[in-house]
């Protein structure tokens, strides 16, 4: 159940998704940073999840769309981010 299966899946079945909502599924696990070049995703959120990362870890590059990202605490600066 990890993040790079996710995003496998989802890129095998083409699917161009601008929303991933995984929430309260300690079972979903991997860094969050797995689903950084998916060009239109605008909503991430990955609350009370096993997922780790850490914010610094973006760059200009990564989540080009984004515009709100919901990271549960164990990722370093996570806990309901928003960009401006």
């Amino acid at each position: 159940n990890s993040l790079k299966a996710l995003k496998d899946t989802l890129t095998m079945l083409s699917i161009d998704s601008t929303m991933v909502s995984i929430e309260f599924s300690n079972n979903v696990n991997g860094d969050f940073m797995d689903l950084s070049d998916f060009p239109h995703l605008k909503v991430l959120s990955l609350k009370n999840t096993s997922v780790k990362g850490n914010l610094l870890d973006i760059d200009e590059h990564h989540f080009p769309q984004l515009q709100s990202l919901s990271l549960p605490d164990q990722v370093y600066g996570g806990d309901g981010y928003k960009f401006q």
